[in-house]
């Protein structure tokens, strides 16, 4: 955004829009005014701005009728609301409508000025939001997010860097931190990406059927074989091979993975032929698999060859500058999907977000704002939209500050 900004006053007192152009002007804003609600909006339809002041109380079309039309029109509009008749009741259905804030007559130039310089702050932020996500969906595909987090810019490093290689990758983080995101986005931007994208979940699986469904099994090789099956290696033939939670497998499967790595090449259970296969392999653990290498329940050699481009996902929490971002993008997300028109998550429903420790990372705020979607009745995600667990003691605190 320019060092100008574009701001409209639109109120039908011509002292009021004087007072507040002279205000604004100071600050090398470009201000235009409006004596009511058409013109105002005729003059939105012409020409950009950044920023509305409206008055609610004027004749014509309300002031509460304009601000539905400008977010309608506009979302990105930032819109503060002043009025003479300052009641909760106004300022709860100005802020669902989508107002940034709201401020009584009188008030000072100076306060003025404060509330607007935080209402294009916020815009701004907004815009680079915007970009990001835009720039992020061009790198790595709609359904990926990274960040605009120190850590989360290493990690989209690494990415564009080891993608178009064929280089085996350990991606490492707790559970939710987005570590399959981050595989699809590897193989998206590979020579592989018009090749299967192949996700085995090692985590939970019995090992006789993890084994057969890795490598395939041959008919008759055990009790209920009655029929030849395909592995996923071989299915995924030219693709990637994405393992998750690959530290939970044992030393039998191990062994193996390390000939399709080595060798190229596997055999089904119960099987004598040698098949040849032809992935790139992406793992993925929640564990410290150097430390199962110590304890001997990972074998040393698979672990540095899995690991020859390892990359370290943060903790949500460790990184709550990225928070904001990620509510934006799973209100989009969930926006479109649940046909719903959720203008925004309010400041202090963000407040709760960013200071609650999210032990289940990404993916529990991405729940969170689904719900809220949801479940909510109004056209902003407020602190009562996120009563979800520990976030209820959280939006509670937030409430009384805010």
């Amino acid at each position: 955004m320019s060092n100008q900004t574009n701001i409209l006053v639109v109120d039908d007192e011509e002292t009021m829009r004087d007072s507040c152009q002279q205000a604004l002007s100071q600050e090398a804003n470009r201000v235009k005014v409006a004596e009511d609600g058409s013109t105002a909006l005729a003059m939105l339809e012409k020409e950009p701005f950044d920023l509305v002041i409206l008055d609610l109380k004027m004749p014509g079309l309300s002031g509460m009728e304009v601000l539905k039309r400008i977010k309608q029109d506009d979302p990105e509009v930032m819109v503060v609301v002043i009025t003479g008749y300052a009641t909760i009741e106004s300022a709860v259905e100005a802020m669902k409508s989508g107002a940034y804030d709201f401020i009584p007559k009188p008030f000072t130039p100076d306060g003025l000025r404060v509330i607007v310089k935080r209402a294009l702050e916020k815009r701004r932020l907004s815009l680079e939001n915007i970009l990001l996500r835009t720039q992020l969906k061009d790198r790595f595909g709609a359904d990926v997010i990274v960040g605009q987090s120190a850590s989360m810019r290493e990690v989209e490093q690494l990415v564009r860097q080891v993608a178009p290689t064929d280089s085996t990758v350990l991606i490492s983080g707790q559970i939710g931190t987005g570590k399959e995101l981050i595989a699809r986005a590897i193989h998206n931007q590979s020579s592989r990406k018009d090749e299967p994208f192949i996700v085995i979940d090692c985590e939970g699986l019995p090992e006789t059927l993890l084994e057969s469904e890795l490598f395939g099994h041959v008919k008759g090789s055990f009790a209920g074989a009655t029929e030849t099956k395909y592995g996923r290696f071989e299915v995924a033939n030219g693709g990637t091979v994405f393992l998750g939670e690959i530290g939970d497998i044992g030393m039998n499967i191990q062994a193996k993975l390390l000939r399709v790595l080595q060798e190229k090449e596997m055999m089904k259970v119960g099987g004598s032929q040698v098949v040849k296969v032809d992935v790139r392999i992406i793992a993925a653990t929640n564990r410290n698999l150097l430390k199962c290498v110590q304890e001997q329940t990972f074998r040393e050699d698979l672990f540095y060859l899995l690991s020859v481009v390892p990359i370290v996902l943060p903790p949500l929490r460790e990184r709550s500058e990225d928070i904001p971002l990620l509510a934006n993008y799973f209100l989009a997300k969930y926006n479109r999907e649940r046909e719903k028109g959720i203008t925004a998550v309010s400041e202090q429903a963000m407040k709760v977000l960013t200071e609650y420790d999210w032990p289940g990372n990404v993916r529990e705020l991405e729940n969170v704002i689904e719900r809220a979607v949801v479940l909510t009745k109004s056209g902003v995600i407020g602190p009562d939209d996120l009563w979800y667990y520990e976030l209820r003691s959280k939006k509670a605190s937030a409430s009384d500050a805010g």
